[in-house]
């Protein structure tokens, strides 16, 4: 540190003196904020200058014209994206559903304090630490029609033939495949969040409302619902952004079939920017769920701040 003062040179030095502690702090935070512009503002600029025009990633020397709003014109005709959004509006839906109700219940039983709570708290958070990678090689021996596990325990509890129905490969249950490994896998974080919003709870409010004679059920619903309810729409803002963007666990189950049933936005897009090779069109693909997903986060944030707010 001494030589580095030493060979400082004078001007420097009275100007570094000088300097006010904001100053000093936007100097050291000035690289990071240069780095996510970097990595975030410039690919997204550049995606939207793309998306008004007919580039190609696999012809980048062709001749690239500028087409106007004709990509975006085409997307929002187009039925099969209309399709592959509601395939991903019914996985979105019933995954937040599921989680919730199931992530609640096991914090309100978790919250009671139990023998063994920390064991089986462990047990419980272990599917969410695990790769979707994993999850999803996992979970696609499981709904093996022959050898899945998954088929033998349905056919225990309804009698059914094991072998008379596969998981993946039927089009009305395919859907649904992905759902229960989805809930599998997420209700463990959910179930962390509701658990905090119980524990914040105060005692005294729960002995106020005894001496006052409520019963178990009018505190459940006049004082726990209320207040552990901001962090239940917490939950559901992160798990349904992350549950727009979902692609690998699909990618590993289904592929996005059979036929396009499963086939999520996240997957039709990756197929028309890196299978098709529609560059320009899949950018205006990728600025529409931008703009979609940012407009209804802004919209259930600015709910979630009046409910905290009461």
């Amino acid at each position: 540190m001494d030589r580095a003062a030493g060979a400082t040179p004078p001007n420097l030095a009275r100007r570094v003196r000088g300097l006010s502690d904001r100053a000093i702090a936007w100097i050291f935070v000035a690289p990071t904020i240069f780095l996510l512009l970097a990595i975030n503002i410039f690919p997204l600029v550049w995606t939207i200058r793309l998306s008004f025009t007919n580039f190609r990633a696999n012809r980048p020397n062709a001749d690239v014209k500028w087409i106007g709003l004709r990509n975006y014109e085409r997307i929002l005709t187009d039925s099969d994206i209309w399709l592959t959004m509601q395939a991903t509006a019914h996985f979105l839906i019933w995954t937040i559903f599921f989680q919730v109700l199931l992530g609640f219940a096991l914090a309100w039983l978790i919250n009671r304090k139990f023998r063994g709570n920390d064991l089986w708290t462990s047990i419980i958070v272990l599917p969410m630490m695990l790769s979707p990678a994993v999850v999803g090689n996992f979970w696609t021996f499981l709904y093996q029609p022959q050898i899945g596990l998954f088929n033998y325990a349905i056919a225990f509890l309804t009698g059914t033939d094991p072998t008379s129905f596969t998981m993946i490969g039927d089009v009305a249950l395919a859907p649904w495949s992905i759902v229960i490994v989805d809930t599998w896998m997420w209700t463990p974080f959910v179930m962390l969040i509701c658990l905090a919003g119980l524990r914040s709870i105060p005692d005294s409010i729960y002995e106020a409302a005894e001496c006052d004679r409520a019963s178990k059920w009018r505190q459940f619903w006049t004082i726990t619902v209320p207040l552990v309810l901001p962090f239940l729409m917490l939950a559901v803002l992160f798990r349904g952004i992350e549950n727009f963007k979902m692609f690998d666990l699909v990618v590993q189950l289904t592929g996005g079939g059979p036929g396009s049933t499963t086939e999520l936005t996240s997957v039709n897009l990756k197929r028309e920017a890196f299978e098709k090779w529609r560059t320009g069109y899949a950018s205006a693909y990728a600025v529409i769920l931008f703009v979609t997903v940012f407009g209804l986060a802004s919209i259930y944030v600015k709910a979630l701040n009046r409910v905290k707010e009461r």
